[in-house]
């Protein structure tokens, strides 16, 4: 098993599927994606983002702030959390950091991190965060995304579309997605290119 995936699920999760209106806690994605279904290079890396011009507006964030204000905890991948420490600066400040992995930890992390590594399946862990109390967790990450929208946990996506075309990479969707099962807003054209879609799973009876 690599660093990144997680143990097939097991269980149904009382929400989504058994037709409770709520599922605590509340999974989102927030993500970028080429124009091509990309989110990462073959390497997993990101910095062809770095090429693309910003929104005109410099205080638009795209909602990010306003997401991370929201939740309790990010869960990323081994390999996601690898990469963003080699970002130089660690860039979550205090938030509780989730990673989800099989692997020993890193020998070091910045002082300021504050994580937690854990494995299970999907359901286990939505299990095993309820009865923490965690309510609102933002997911990130290609293979965390995947696992748990195989196993139909995600509650919201927020997909910004980008100009670019990577022609080879890591995808978001590896299943056929199943687009009756949610809801799509109006989205938001930014005037750099950037297009923001956002998505919401269909509750029982919708």
């Amino acid at each position: 098993m690599s660093g990144d995936s997680i143990a097939p699920n097991r269980l149904v999760h009382d929400g989504l599927q058994t037709g409770l209106t709520t599922m605590v806690p509340r999974l989102s994605v927030f993500m970028a994606i080429s124009l091509d279904g990309f989110i990462a290079d073959e390497s997993g890396g990101v910095d062809w983002l770095n090429t693309l011009s910003p929104p005109g507006d410099p205080e638009e964030d795209l909602g990010y702030a306003a997401l991370i204000r929201s939740v309790d905890a990010l869960v990323m991948g081994r390999s996601t959390l690898d990469m963003v420490l080699g970002f130089g600066k660690w860039p979550y400040g205090e938030l509780p950091i989730r990673c989800l992995t099989n692997r020993p930890p890193p020998q070091a992390l910045p002082p300021e991190a504050n994580i937690i590594f854990e494995s299970g399946s999907p359901a286990e862990l939505m299990e095993r965060w309820h009865s923490q109390g965690l309510t609102h967790i933002y997911l990130d990450g290609g293979r965390v995304v995947q696992d748990f929208l195989r196993a139909d946990l995600i509650a919201d996506m927020n997909l910004t579309q980008v100009p670019a075309l990577l022609g080879k990479g890591i995808p978001l969707f590896v299943d056929p997605f199943p687009i009756k099962d949610w809801h799509h807003e109006a989205p938001t054209v930014y005037d750099n290119g950037f297009v923001q879609r956002r998505l919401k799973r269909k509750r029982a009876g919708e």
